[in-house]
């Protein structure tokens, strides 16, 4: 049990900081992209920009969330607040949603009224700096979720992945308008908008998926289910249930074991079983039931 505990605290710890990191770099960003876009006029920095303005503020949300997903259980939630790091998740698609849309209606007004790009290659160059903040930041939260699996982080991680792509577009469109092309600066906007927008959908998509508590991976119920069965006196293993509660990943099965075997071996057993299954799932709350098998089964 102390494995476990110290697992889950590792992990929420390592989310904690990934948050923190996201709040600062958003704001690093915004700052960045505010600037360029009040020297060029770009229509991309500014879509860019109102991306970033939301992210900071998503991420803060997010920040707040997981830290009152981490609660211990009380009175009124016995299961803890686990998901309220989904809600956050959710609340993020929104976000960035929005803003996708906003990007689209702005680059629409552009074709109808365009306006001429002041796009300068100091510009260019800070929003670089931009693409390798941006960059550095993703690589650390990928780090992050393959350590802990946060949802919130993944969503942190995919729209900051969208936001690396649209700062690259961005540059492009600074670049081309600085060549002579101004006009394909509402174009490369809708394209960032639309990658935004698709981000949002994925991002919305699994949190809902585990506030309506989806099963985990079927290669992890598989495991499981192989764990139980290669231990010597279980019979057989059924109703393997799982979901996840922010860093918890909850599971329950029920072993089958022969009815004359001793409450103290059975016991025994399915300590085992338990232990095995913690080795495999670090940080799970495992529960399991043992149904007696009489008779020539």
């Amino acid at each position: 049990m102390a494995g476990k505990e110290e697992i889950i605290a590792s992990n929420a710890s390592l989310v904690r900081l990934a948050s923190l990191v996201s709040v600062l770099a958003a704001l690093v960003l915004l700052g960045v992209k505010s600037w360029v876009w009040i020297l060029s006029g770009s229509l991309s920095v500014l879509a860019s920009m109102v991306d970033s303005l939301l992210d900071g503020f998503a991420s803060l949300v997010n920040m707040l969330a997981i830290r009152y997903s981490q609660k211990s259980p009380d009175s009124e939630h016995p299961f803890g607040h686990g998901k309220a790091e989904f809600l956050a998740g959710l609340g993020q698609a929104l976000f960035i949603g929005g803003s996708a849309l906003f990007i689209i209606f702005q680059a629409l007004k552009r074709f109808v009224q365009p306006q001429p790009l002041a796009a300068t290659w100091f510009s260019i160059a800070v929003m670089l700096f931009a693409v390798l903040v941006t960059a550095g930041l993703v690589v650390f939260q990928r780090h992050v979720v393959a350590r802990t699996g946060s949802l919130a982080i993944k969503a942190d991680s995919l729209h900051y992945a969208s936001d690396l792509f649209s700062n690259l577009g961005t540059v492009l469109a600074l670049a081309l308008a600085s060549l002579g092309w101004p006009g394909l600066d509402a174009v490369i906007a809708i394209l960032i908008a639309l990658v935004v927008l698709f981000n949002a959908w994925r991002i919305g998509y699994d949190s809902a998926q585990f506030l309506l508590d989806c099963h985990l991976p079927p290669e992890v119920e598989a495991r499981i289910s192989r764990i139980a069965l290669a231990h010597d006196g279980v019979e057989g293993v059924h109703d393997i249930k799982t979901r996840r509660s922010g860093q918890t990943q909850l599971i329950q099965l029920h072993l089958e074991m022969k009815g004359t075997m001793p409450l103290l071996e059975s016991h025994r057993v399915t300590k085992e079983v338990e232990a095995e299954i913690h080795a495999a799932v670090p940080g799970a709350d495992v529960i399991i039931h043992q149904d007696p098998v009489m008779g020539d089964e």
